[in-house]
């Protein structure tokens, strides 16, 4: 598998905590991944194109306020898979790591493509008797969900394992080495998504975390202009910090196997990119 790490949408600017790091724009870190039996496909989304013709009723004018995204149509994964010379037609699976605004906004420009999310993730957003599927419907938003998206939970098998980590599932209908880790706390059925890369693993922990200093500092060290996105929006504030501790453990035990980042963080992002 060949992997490019993209950025799908600019955001605010912050800065580093502690660090001599300039400040930077927030990014929406996306994978693409070119694979033989499985075509293209997506870890995230990021925005897209309709967030960028019509932010106001695709994103909502709060997500706007606070967030501040650049939505620059060249930033569309669609608009970054033809620049590499690859047919957007040609993805045809995109494995989410949970259903918020600022990872599902691409997926109206891949309408034919497989959507695979955690089983509770999918349970959150179709079953009314779920705990938080009012809010989990809602930060779904409905722009990116009116094409009638092809929703497919991954399955958990029970006792499955990955570098310990219980109950992995895998996409349904994927050959390729592509693992969905459950991280849940920031929303029911949040999940890192990990990619084989020959004789390592990518780990894209999606929202599990904001920051790189929370995985990789001893202490760990927070954002506090991200922990309040984090508090804001996050399901379950004890899960969400025993996934992130989950993260850590990982790191500091097989950070030679495994590269973690997570979506928001622009210098994880500068250093996988190259």
């Amino acid at each position: 598998m060949r992997v490019h790490h993209l950025d799908c949408g600019s955001l605010r600017t912050i800065a580093a905590v502690g660090e001599a790091l300039p400040p930077a724009r927030a990014v929406c870190h996306c994978l693409l991944i070119e694979t033989d039996a499985d075509g293209l496909v997506l870890v995230d989304s990021g925005f897209g194109g309709g967030d960028v013709a019509r932010p106001g009723e695709s994103l909502g004018e709060e997500f706007l306020a606070f967030a501040a995204p650049v939505l620059d149509a060249e930033q569309t994964a669609a608009r970054q898979v033809a620049r590499l010379g690859l047919d957007p037609a040609d993805v045809r699976h995109i494995v989410l790591t949970h259903l918020h605004r600022d990872h599902t906004g691409g997926l109206p420009d891949f309408p034919h493509a497989e959507i695979h999310v955690h089983e509770e993730e999918y349970r959150a957003v179709t079953d009314p008797a779920a705990e938080h599927h009012t809010e989990s419907v809602s930060r779904f938003m409905a722009a990116h969900r009116a094409h009638g998206p092809h929703l497919v939970p991954a399955r958990t098998e029970r006792g499955d394992t990955w570098f310990g980590i219980e109950n992995v599932s895998r996409p349904d209908g994927l050959t390729a080495d592509i693992l969905l880790i459950p991280l849940p706390g920031h929303t029911p059925g949040h999940s890192g998504v990990a990619v084989r890369t020959g004789d390592r693993w990518l780990l894209h922990a999606g929202d599990a975390y904001f920051y790189h200093g929370e995985v990789e500092a001893e202490p760990p060290v927070s954002h506090s202009e991200l922990d309040l996105i984090q508090a804001s929006v996050q399901v379950d504030p004890e899960l969400r910090l025993s996934s992130r501790d989950r993260l850590r453990a990982l790191h500091h035990e097989h950070g030679d196997e495994v590269e973690i980042f997570c979506a928001h963080d622009p210098w994880e992002f500068r250093r996988s990119a190259g």
